[in-house]
């Protein structure tokens, strides 16, 4: 009740974040309708239900980010003076999180289910009359399969919420060694970064000639470019055989193996984007910066874990996108419905998922930037600010998606 109560008095743009993971829930849940309606269809050639459930893992991977991402800005959920008197403690919010999770993911996946008994007839109304084969309309709908299917996209939204948001106990402080001045130039630096990005002397902020230390580079670039030539690798090798990838409509090209080497891609991308969005913030206050590269730099560097790894995503499928754009420029293929509905169900929740983490940082430096305005900042140097740091993301990671995408697209043009 109370997660509830929670979610009802939420501001109108946190309701409609929430409305938007029901909404991709709903598509996820009719996509995997039909491929059980498919199944039941043709029951004897199974390899081709099987794949075209495989297919739905990215549409559902696609959710269940964005159901996290929205979890993680939501106001309802987050700890704040006096909710610990009340027994709401951090575990309990991470509770109240996972279960408003789970209800609008829930709802979606109600609404997708009413919709597909409606189109197969099993509800009172307009029966649909066209061939559509993933319907099954002549089989009996069995109800534990499709409850099953449609419990996956809450239950895996839920526990990635409850996952991400669990609290996590301040570590003790380390005993210090006999004789020892002080902290380290790393720990100082590390608590700097912990604090925010200009929270230990604001003062230094629009002063060029002392800027403050860089903020630790975040992990994970190594791997993620091993990752992605191992992505890259396994495409070019599925390229040239294996059995096809049928997807839920009317496409039925590729490889299976090429989804699996472009989710490497992914990964790799997603794992190596913070380090890059960091390394722009590093650019971007080299060679004697000004203030308004200073306030984008050190403000990239800052958020560089929480918008690097949605705009990784980000990447990945628009190099996808571009990928079977090329090899399909000279053919016309036909996409029904579902595969239609699919792609834009990657595509919007991942979009919304970086929009989203962009609400999260800035609502992260809402101190600093109050901080400088009262220092007598004009808001012309913020905006330029952002523009700045728009400008260096798209500069880096639009090069680098052209890149993955045509080495993604030459083996199969070939």
């Amino acid at each position: 009740m109370l997660a509830l109560r929670l979610a009802r008095g939420a501001h109108s743009l946190v309701q409609l974040r929430r409305l938007l993971v029901a909404a991709a829930s709903a598509g996820t849940g009719f996509l995997l309708l039909c491929t059980l309606g498919y199944a039941l269809a043709h029951p004897d050639p199974s390899a081709g239900a099987l794949l075209r459930l495989l297919w739905c893992l990215a549409p559902v991977a696609a959710t269940v980010y964005f159901a996290v991402a929205v979890a993680r800005t939501d106001p309802g959920t987050r700890p704040r003076p006096g909710l610990s008197a009340v027994g709401l403690g951090p575990g309990q919010l991470m509770a109240i999180s996972a279960v408003t999770t789970a209800l609008s993911t829930t709802l979606g996946s109600v609404l997708a289910l009413l919709v597909f008994l409606h189109l197969r007839g099993d509800l009172p109304g307009m029966r649909f009359d066209g061939d559509a084969a993933f319907l099954a309309s002549d089989h009996p709908l069995p109800l534990p399969a499709a409850l099953t299917l449609l419990l996956l996209v809450p239950l895996a939204a839920s526990s990635a919420s409850a996952v991400v948001l669990r609290p996590r106990g301040a570590r003790p402080p380390r005993p210090r060694r006999p004789g020892a001045a002080g902290d380290s130039p790393r720990e100082r630096s590390r608590r700097r970064a912990e604090s925010g990005p200009y929270a230990d002397q604001p003062g230094r902020l629009l002063d060029p000639q002392q800027p403050a230390p860089p903020l630790p580079t975040p992990g994970g670039l190594p791997w993620g470019i091993a990752v992605l030539a191992a992505g890259l690798a396994v495409e070019a090798y599925a390229s040239r055989s294996g059995p096809g990838l049928a997807l839920p409509g009317r496409f039925t090209g590729g490889p299976a193996r090429v989804f699996g080497g472009w989710s490497l891609t992914a990964l790799g991308l997603m794992l190596a984007a913070p380090a890059i969005t960091h390394l722009c913030g590093r650019l971007l206050q080299a060679v004697r910066p000004g203030v308004l590269r200073l306030l984008a730099g050190r403000a990239l560097q800052e958020e560089a874990r929480r918008i690097g790894r949605p705009l990784g995503v980000v990447c990945a499928v628009a190099s996808g996108a571009y990928a079977m754009a090329t090899v399909y420029s000279g053919a016309r293929p036909s996409f029904g419905p579902l595969s239609t509905l699919g792609a834009l169900l990657v595509a919007g929740c991942t979009v919304a998922t970086l929009l989203t983490a962009a609400v999260e940082a800035k609502h992260a430096r809402a101190d600093t930037t109050a901080a400088l305005l009262r220092m007598g900042a004009p808001t012309t140097v913020l905006r330029g600010a952002a523009l700045l740091r728009a400008g260096a993301l798209l500069a880096a990671f639009g090069p680098l998606t052209w890149v993955v995408a045509e080495l993604a697209a030459a083996p199969l043009v070939r």
